[in-house]
């Protein structure tokens, strides 16, 4: 199973993510992770990678793509691999198929920006605990405190609704256009293309999961 995991921070990417990799047996591939990894392994890319970043630059895609094709010579991606977070632009999607990095699905999980924008603001944590809850789906028992310390949860600011909205902008701007992209290479009769399968991220975690599967499946 290789497969593109897109849609919407907040969407629900990284819960699924956790049930495809355990179903399959892959590893999650991210960005981030495979840079750091590389800069800690002083490979070739990883130290030309760290080059850019401590100029306070950008890694370009060339560095990426070169990270990504190491990364999946390791032993773990045998039985195939997730991609979350990644491609973020079209560059990156055409770099990958240039670079012949196999896709089997892409699978968008489609969620509203109203319901995101409810999901996102409305958590609230208690820090020195790590608990999460929910004003709406899953309130403490007591407004405003944690549950078992009585203690005050706050909002992070990473929740605040006008973050979330910028988030939500720079991903309609920059990333939502890959769905377009994958989906008109699925079409095109291509042997190489991935299968493109969307499912609604709406309801229980469960159902999404099912949902997943599902379009995995065929």
């Amino acid at each position: 199973m290789r497969l593109i995991l897109l849609g919407a921070p907040g969407a629900g990417k990284g819960t699924q993510a956790n049930f495809i990799k355990e179903k399959y047996n892959i590893p999650q591939i991210s960005t981030g992770d495979m840079l750091r990894a590389a800069i800690k392994a002083g490979t070739e890319m990883g130290l030309a990678a760290k080059k850019v970043m401590d100029a306070g630059q950008l890694v370009s895609d060339d560095i990426i793509i070169g990270l990504v094709k190491e990364r999946l010579k390791e032993c773990d991606c045998e039985n195939g691999y997730l991609f979350d977070g990644f491609p973020r632009t079209i560059a990156q999607a055409d770099a990958m198929k240039e670079a012949g990095v196999k896709v089997d699905y892409v699978l968008e999980i489609a969620v509203p920006d109203e319901a995101i924008i409810e999901r996102m603001s409305g958590r609230r944590s208690h820090p020195a605990s790590g608990r999460v809850y929910h004003v709406k789906f899953n309130p403490p028992k007591v407004d405003g405190k944690d549950d078992v310390t009585g203690e005050d949860l706050v909002q992070r600011d990473d929740d605040k609704a006008e973050t979330v909205k910028k988030r939500l902008d720079v991903y309609h701007n920059q990333t939502e256009v890959l769905l377009g992209y994958y989906n008109n290479w699925a079409q095109s009769g291509d042997a190489a293309a991935p299968k493109y399968r969307k499912i609604e991220g709406i309801g229980a975690v469960e159902e999404i999961r099912d949902r997943a599967f599902a379009a995995l499946s065929n």
